[in-house]
């Protein structure tokens, strides 16, 4: 694997590791009644998802020209990315959800 690609692997992981991380953040906040903060949360998740989704369509591209052969590394980072993404769509549902309860 060469260092590039485990950087860019790295990138992501980080990326969406933030992404995620805002999103569970943002569920908490509106437990709290706070949702304007955790409407930030998720701004704040989807800044860091986009830097990460960036990187993995770089790769993707690398990939589809012939450039790149996957590894588990990237596999991981696409995991990462995914659960990244579940998290969101869960995060909306409960500040939907705590905002009827409030």
């Amino acid at each position: 694997m060469s260092e590039e690609l485990e950087m860019a692997c790295f990138q992501i992981i980080t990326y969406v590791g933030t992404a995620r991380s805002c999103f569970m953040n943002a569920i908490q906040l509106a437990k709290e009644g706070q949702f304007e903060e955790a409407e930030a949360c998720i701004k704040q998740g989807d800044e860091a998802f986009v830097q990460g989704h960036h990187g993995h369509a770089d790769l993707l591209t690398k990939e589809a020209n012939g450039e790149l052969t996957p590894c588990l590394l990237l596999i991981h980072a696409e995991d990462q990315l995914m659960a990244a993404e579940t998290a969101r769509a869960f995060a909306e549902e409960f500040i939907t959800l705590y905002k009827k309860l409030a």
